[in-house]
């Protein structure tokens, strides 16, 4: 019996089967865990005595996730069946990349033709872009568009991939499309509202990059195709071009209850062909008067954002294709101010 006994005490030491030893689940784990670390465990198990949790690191610097494991090291370290701790920590998921935004939409509209407004819309684009932005310019005014001759673009048609046009560049630092560019010079346009809406919708929606403010040069009036675009693209903001005079006022009062109606904050007034100086005697007349968009804005709580001269060098460098914003000449300054005055608006509404 003794020499059994003894036999039996020489034999190696067997380890327990793992079928022998407590069942920790990983509830049983977290249990033993702060509630603020429970809740950041992801899983957790138990085999052959190691116990392995993994852990969300949202929100944990590299001193927190130090800490975070040391004290989970501590609370299971006399946890029965636990021999060893393996803890790890998962990084910080980045967050998700910002949707790409379009450019930041901006409306010229005027309740009538005559007033410049395109002749507007080219200078202020090219002003604009001289001053840090990268824009382009649509020329909504489907049935009377005329950005190609301001812009020297006539003759150019836009590339296209993917149902999508790509606008034009310019010699003047920002890119355009305008239906001019697509159909054959001179040749009238005859569409219903609806097919005019489609092609301006074509336009908007083209491979504008990373162009960040997109001019759109409306047609006149308050009509389909100006309330098709305000609804469907929702401009941020919109700019109202008038000549001094009492008639072109009450048509460019339409337009801004146009705009209010639709929910579109209008940026400012600009008073076209205010004043004209005589090239042979340097006399100074208005005649289509002076300050009646000045003063329209004061009585309607908008802001002025400034006035175009009446002057010959801004017909001919228009009809040539060379916009006076481009250059720095007194006519140029002009569309300058009111472009910083745009500026300053986008800076303000970013």
């Amino acid at each position: 019996m003794a020499e059994s006994l003894l036999g039996a005490q020489d034999k190696p030491y067997v380890p327990m089967p793992e079928s022998f030893l407590p069942m920790i689940s990983p509830d049983m784990l977290k249990q033993h865990l702060p509630a603020a670390l429970a809740q950041k465990v992801q899983s957790a198990r138990v085999a052959d005595g190691v116990a392995t949790l993994v852990l969300d690191g949202a929100g944990l610097d590299q001193s927190g996730r130090e800490q975070a494991e040391a004290t989970i090291r501590a609370a299971l370290a006399g946890v029965e069946g636990v021999n060893e701790v393996r803890v790890g920590i998962m990084a910080d998921r980045p967050a998700e990349a910002p949707k790409p935004k379009g450019p930041i939409i901006i409306s010229v509209g005027a309740g009538k033709g005559g007033v410049g407004k395109s002749t507007l819309s080219a200078n202020l684009a090219v002003a604009l872009a001289r001053q840090g932005f990268k824009v382009g310019l649509v020329d909504a005014d489907i049935h009377g568009p005329s950005q190609p001759r301001l812009l020297g673009t006539e003759g150019i048609k836009p590339e296209a991939a993917d149902s999508k046009m790509f606008p034009i560049p310019t010699a003047f630092g920002i890119r355009a499309l305008s239906m001019g560019n697509l159909i054959e010079p001179g040749k009238a346009i005859a569409w219903r509202g609806s097919m005019a809406a489609g092609a301006l919708g074509q336009m908007v929606d083209a491979h504008w990059g990373d162009t960040q403010v997109l001019i759109i040069d409306l047609p006149p009036g308050t009509g389909d195709v100006q309330l098709t675009m305000v609804q469907k693209h929702k401009p941020a903001g919109a700019i109202i071009v008038s000549t001094p005079q009492d008639l072109a006022l009450m048509d460019a009062a339409r337009a801004i209850q146009l705009f209010d109606t639709v929910g579109v904050p209008v940026i400012g007034l600009v008073e076209n062909m205010a004043g004209y100086i005589c090239p042979h005697c340097g006399e100074h007349s208005d005649p289509f008067g002076h300050g009646g968009a000045e003063q329209a804005a004061h009585e309607m709580g908008l802001p002025f954002l400034g006035r175009v001269p009446l002057d010959l060098s801004i017909r001919v460098d228009s009809d040539a294709g060379r916009p006076p914003a481009a250059g720095d000449t007194l006519q140029g300054k002009a569309f300058a101010a009111i472009a910083a005055k745009l500026a300053a608006w986008l800076k303000a509404h970013a």
